[in-house]
């Protein structure tokens, strides 16, 4: 008897090294080390080098590391061209999964490559650049000049420069940093698995980057932290929190940033950006929003028995630090192109092409050919 996992839950797929996410006890592991260990300690160069070999890097790979990605930060004129011309009201990730794309013309890969040397320098190439793309594009759309890269910047420090013309405070390079950190991997999520079943075809770095940015852009995957915000905004108050979400159980709506498909238990990462969330509204004396956003998630665990995620905090974060709201998926794509690429070089050192299979439910086979000129 043929069974079926949709969505293939709770098949292996393949095995790693990068990443683990243990649901029942709520706890995320990059290569050995918990993420407790690395968020507030370890900055995000120093979890993509990680990601990438298996090991904290020492001093001098680290520094060697960052002079990399500093310098691989320029884009294309091709592609400086198309995010000032292209219509103001796109989705960031739209854009940002097209210029990736175009990435790949002014790097031809050639077919089938799996020169792990090469498709290293393009992991970097990309993580340096995605970033740029993003803080370019909205400054572009706001009618702003883009403004020159800069290389002594870390990779969060330097996107915030970007994006809002001036060398962000040292505290919120730090807070974008740890949620770099944070969202950096998360074992075989569906981003991820794009990314692997696209490199798995021996197509290329740049493709499978795609098709991971594709998939991140949905709103059960990385568009929630998006949907967060809004549904604080439509709540609007505090004293309307506890009738909103009365009315979404009983009508079945979905609360976004609660749950999460794999964590039984409270997501790792949230209880990191939830401190950061208090400590930046206090700051802002803007409470109100990370008060609504407790008494939904005291709600939903007393109602439903379901816990904070990652985006539910990150949101308020996010916001916090005065970012644009359709901007808030794009810092995920951002942090997670080095987890993508952490995989795709992976799955390259023994690929296998993932071809599963289906249940047909179709009419059973006997059916014979009419000519359309007999067709009723």
């Amino acid at each position: 008897m043929t069974v079926i996992a949709k969505g293939l839950e709770g098949i292996v797929a393949n095995s790693t090294a990068i990443s683990d996410v243990l649901g029942e006890d709520g706890v995320l592991i990059y290569a050995g080390y918990n993420i407790n260990e690395l968020a507030g300690k370890a900055s995000y160069e120093e979890v993509v080098y990680l990601l990438w070999h298996g090991e904290l890097p020492t001093a001098s790979q680290l520094a060697s590391l960052k002079e990399e990605l500093s310098s691989q930060r320029e884009l294309p004129a091709g592609v400086v061209d198309f995010l000032k011309s292209a219509p103001k009201d796109s989705n960031p990730m739209d854009v940002i999964r097209t210029a990736v794309s175009m990435l790949g013309l002014t790097d031809k890969v050639p077919t089938g490559d799996i020169d792990p040397a090469a498709n290293r320098r393009r992991a970097v190439s990309l993580t340096a650049k995605v970033g740029v793309i993003a803080a370019y594009f909205h400054r572009a759309r706001t009618g702003k000049d883009l403004l020159p890269i800069r290389k002594d910047l870390g990779e969060a420090a330097h996107f915030l420069y970007l994006l809002n013309g001036e060398v962000p405070s040292e505290e919120a390079a730090k807070t974008l940093d740890v949620a770099y950190v944070l969202h950096a991997d998360h074992g075989m999520n569906a981003s991820t698995f794009s990314a692997r079943v696209t490199i798995a075809t021996l197509s290329d770095i740049y493709s499978a980057v795609t098709s991971a940015i594709g998939t991140l852009k949905g709103p059960l995957h990385g568009g929630a932290n998006e949907g967060v915000i809004h549904m604080l905004q439509e709540i609007g108050d505090e004293s309307k929190v506890d009738g909103w979400i009365e009315q979404a159980l009983a009508t079945k709506k979905k609360v976004m940033g609660i749950g999460h498909r794999v964590y039984k238990t409270l997501d790792p990462r949230a209880p990191h950006l939830r401190s950061m969330a208090v400590q930046l509204c206090e700051q802002l004396g803007e409470g109100k929003w990370i008060r609504m956003s407790e008494r939904i998630a005291e709600l939903m665990k007393e109602r439903k028995g379901l816990n904070a995620n990652v985006d539910f905090y990150s949101a308020t974060v996010y916001y916090s630090l005065g970012l644009p709201t359709d901007m808030f998926t794009p810092i995920f794509a951002i942090a997670r192109t080095s987890g993508w690429t952490a995989h795709i070089l992976e799955q390259l050192v023994d690929n296998r092409l993932y071809r599963p299979l289906s249940e047909y439910v179709g009419p059973a086979v006997g059916k014979t050919f009419v000519p359309i000129d007999q067709r009723g």
